[in-house]
Order: C-alpha cells, then sequence, then structure tokens
C-alpha cells in the first residue's frame, strides 16, 4: 500500500467517526492507545475500563465525550397486548394509576380505572391495610368519600377506620382475591377499629380483622346471629351513617350482620336498610360500592335494590340452612370439588381498557 492511499484511507476513517459522533471533539491518534494511565500511587497503573471507553474503527473515544442530546429520555418499551390473555396478567402488575382524566370504565366485576387517586397510608382518622398488596386506589370520589366516613367516625364512637382493599392502581381483574373492586368504586371497611396509635408496615400485614359470627353458619340449625360480644351499636352507627350517604350504592354485609341491623334501627327512618344487602361472607368487614359518578361515561351501575328495608322474607331465607347446609356434603375423607373459573381475558373487558393500560 502506498503512503498516499494510507493517507487517504485514514482521512475516511476519520470523517466515519466525526459523522457518526457529530461535532464531538475527538482525542489525537497519537497517545490514544490503550496504555497504562499512571495512577496516583507509583508503580501502579488503572487500564481504563470497557465502560469508560468505547472504541469506534480501533480509536478510544471517552464516555464522557458522548454527548447525550439535551431532554433525552430512552423510550419505554411499547407494552404488546393481547385479548386472550387474562386481564389480571396486565392489571395486576401495574405500578402506577393511568395518567387520564378520572373515569369509571364497565362493571364492577367487569371493567377498570383511568385517572385513579391513591388513598393516601395514613390519615387523622384512617390507617390503610394491606399495603403490599398497591390496592389503596379508586376514582377520586371514593377517595373522598372514605375521608369524609373516617372524620365523621370519632363522633359515632369510633375511633378511625382500617380500611382494607379498594383497586388496583389502573383497576381491573385482580391476581387474587375479588371479582369486583374492578373500577374503583369498592372498598372494604374493616369491623376492627382503628387503633390509637400507628400500626407499622409488618402489622398491617399480619394483623386479621374480627369476625363478628358466633359460630359457623354451615351447620343444620346454627345460630346464624353477630356474637353480642363483638359487635356493638357503634358498629351500627358507622354502617348507617355510611348507607346514608347520597354517593352510595349498596354495603355487603353478612347475614348476620343485616339481621344485627334491622334489629338495631328502631326509628321510622329506615331507608338506609334497604341498600344494605346480605352476601356471603362479609363478617370481616363491611364492602361499600357507591354510584357511577358523574363524567364517567361507559360506567354501568346496578339496578337498585328491591323496595323495601330487606329485613322481610329475603333476610329469613338467608338465615336458614338452605344457603349454607350442602344438600351433597362429601364423605368423610373426601375433598369438596372446587370448580374453578377461567379467569376474564382481556378482550371480555371494555375497549377503553386497553387505552387505560398502556397509557403512560
Amino acid at each position: 500500500m502506498t503512503h498516499r492511499n494510507f493517507a487517504s484511507r485514514k482521512k475516511n476513517t476519520l470523517k466515519a467517526i466525526v459523522f457518526a459522533f457529530g461535532a464531538l471533539p475527538l482525542l489525537p491518534l497519537t497517545g490514544v492507545a490503550a496504555e497504562p494511565v499512571p495512577s496516583a500511587k507509583p508503580g501502579t497503573v488503572n487500564p481504563p475500563t470497557a465502560s469508560a471507553v468505547q472504541k469506534v474503527a480501533g480509536i478510544p473515544i471517552p464516555a464522557e465525550k458522548r454527548a447525550v442530546p439535551e431532554g433525552y429520555q430512552p423510550s419505554k418499551p411499547k407494552l404488546v397486548l393481547r385479548g386472550s390473555q387474562p386481564a389480571k396478567d396486565y392489571f395486576g402488575y401495574v405500578d402506577g394509576p393511568a395518567p387520564l382524566k378520572a373515569r369509571a370504565i364497565g362493571s364492577y366485576a367487569k371493567g377498570c380505572l383511568a385517572g385513579g387517586s391513591m388513598l393516601p397510608t395514613d390519615g387523622p382518622t384512617w390507617q390503610a391495610m394491606r399495603l403490599s398488596r398497591n390496592r389503596n386506589w379508586g376514582h377520586p370520589e371514593l377517595i373522598d368519600f372514605l375521608k369524609d366516613l373516617a372524620k365523621d367516625a370519632p363522633g359515632l364512637g369510633w375511633n378511625g377506620l382500617l380500611v382494607g382493599d379498594l383497586a388496583q392502581p389502573r383497576g381491573g381483574p385482580m391476581v387474587s382475591g375479588h371479582a369486583s373492586h374492578q373500577i374503583g368504586l369498592d372498598a372494604d371497611i374493616w369491623l376492627t377499629e382503628m387503633p390509637q396509635r400507628r400500626l407499622t408496615p409488618e402489622e398491617r400485614e399480619q394483623i386479621s380483622a374480627i369476625s363478628m359470627l358466633k359460630g359457623r353458619l354451615d351447620v343444620k340449625g346454627a345460630d346464624r346471629r353477630v356474637d353480642s360480644k363483638k359487635w356493638t351499636d357503634i358498629h351500627a352507627r358507622l354502617i348507617r351513617r355510611a348507607a346514608s350517604d347520597k354517593r352510595v350504592a349498596r354495603i355487603f354485609v353478612n347475614p348476620t350482620i343485616k339481621k344485627a341491623l334491622c334489629e338495631f334501627e328502631t326509628s321510622r327512618d329506615r331507608a338506609w336498610l334497604r341498600k344494605v344487602r346480605p352476601w356471603w361472607g362479609h363478617h370481616y368487614h363491611f364492602h361499600v360500592r357507591l354510584s357511577c359518578p358523574s363524567g364517567s361515561g361507559g360506567c354501568k351501575n346496578q339496578n337498585p335494590p328491591p323496595p323495601g328495608d330487606g329485613c322481610d322474607e329475603h333476610l329469613t331465607y338467608w338465615l336458614s340452612d338452605e344457603p349454607w347446609v350442602p344438600k351433597n356434603p362429601p364423605k368423610a375423607g373426601e375433598k369438596p370439588k372446587i370448580v374453578k373459573k377461567r379467569p376474564m381475558a382481556l378482550a371480555a373487558l371494555p375497549a377503553a381498557c386497553q387505552s387505560v393500560l398502556t397509557a403512560n
């Protein structure tokens, strides 16, 4: 190779480097080979690390010379959605809310939440429980309701609220637990009073709410009443206060608690009892459900509860053996059959929920 050709190739190489790095100042070719750099201590060497030096066409370019455009942010990988995938696999692992206008989308057991707000971990008269689940999110109207109820609690004789699950940051089906709680309008409030002190994060994971049941319900002739040693009129006043709020559509309680509430209310004002519905479980907490807020297009309310206070033959049925005692109990040593439901697919949710998932 002639000296002229070598010089020409060398010149082209430098042009390629300038093209690749723009106006970056390049180190001179002389003295930039990977030679040891003297350290502060004589007799030792510190060779440049791979992370600090990048070679282009055999020429080292130090990292500090590789300028990053002002305002540059690395792009996030695009979320690929598959309609056949269980929706809980997406919604159950989202850390934060969708940065959209607050909106409850779909129905209580088939929907999602845009623009969710977080109930603070602690307030003057409430404490959020089970923080590791990241389920203290809801529509702003739900958060306002909880704060209002907590504020009124001491006046009822209740020190404060222990608040269980609301919704995930973007609502939707959960990895475990509830079928509802999907659109940010459901909240579980423990039937255990907030203590005088702040619970530690560990205690909030380990402490259990107190059941109001007197005993098992799935035994023939069971005494299906609340335990008078645990249940008080203060519990009843708290639930009455919640049910009397215009924002509330329903409150779910165990049938034994519904019976206690029917007996508690002796005045003529029994309209609030219509909203309190007997349901399975719900003897550790009561479940508040709000109506769809204004501005939540696509939010679907439940049909209103039947007329009356609900302290009638409907409740009598719930307190009988029929809903509780198995007609064909498993034989001794035989495990009861459990029918597993197929998880709800993403495609089953309202189409707007995919936009909620991908919003960032």
